[in-house]
């Protein structure tokens, strides 16, 4: 088996016996450091501001409907798989998790076998709870 042939440069010793400079800037200290494992960096500081009592309240709700959502999801394609009510247009819970369109948009569940029934078990783990 032949070898791909190789990128690296080849060192060839000076005709004049003179040391040649570096040329490599791996081997230059270009950042005028005497250590160059140790850098300095520097960081700006911004002010993050704390959330009112009222911005707190709206992010739990906000996260309890997500959370709903989520549940309501799962519940909803554990009952679509388990009574086979896609049995009229596709052949598969797969398929159609993957191309059945949501009837006030024209996007498609696009879920694959996988995240539906990540939903679904995160469902059933939830309900557990």
């Amino acid at each position: 088996m032949n070898k791909p042939p190789s990128r690296r440069k080849k060192i060839t010793p000076a005709a004049s016996g003179e040391p040649k400079p570096a040329t490599d800037s791996a081997q230059k200290n270009t950042s005028g450091q005497d250590n160059p494992a140790s850098a300095t960096i520097t960081v700006t500081a911004v002010e993050v501001r704390e959330l009112t009592d009222q911005e707190q309240s709206l992010r739990l709700q906000l996260e309890r409907q997500v959370e709903r959502a989520f549940l309501s999801a799962g519940q909803a394609l554990m009952e679509l798989r388990d009574r086979r009510l896609y049995r009229s247009t596709h052949q598969t819970f797969e398929e159609y998790c993957r191309v059945r369109p949501w009837r006030w948009r024209s996007h498609r569940f696009n879920y694959s076998r996988d995240a539906a029934y990540l939903k679904i078990s995160a469902t059933v783990v939830y309900e557990n709870l």
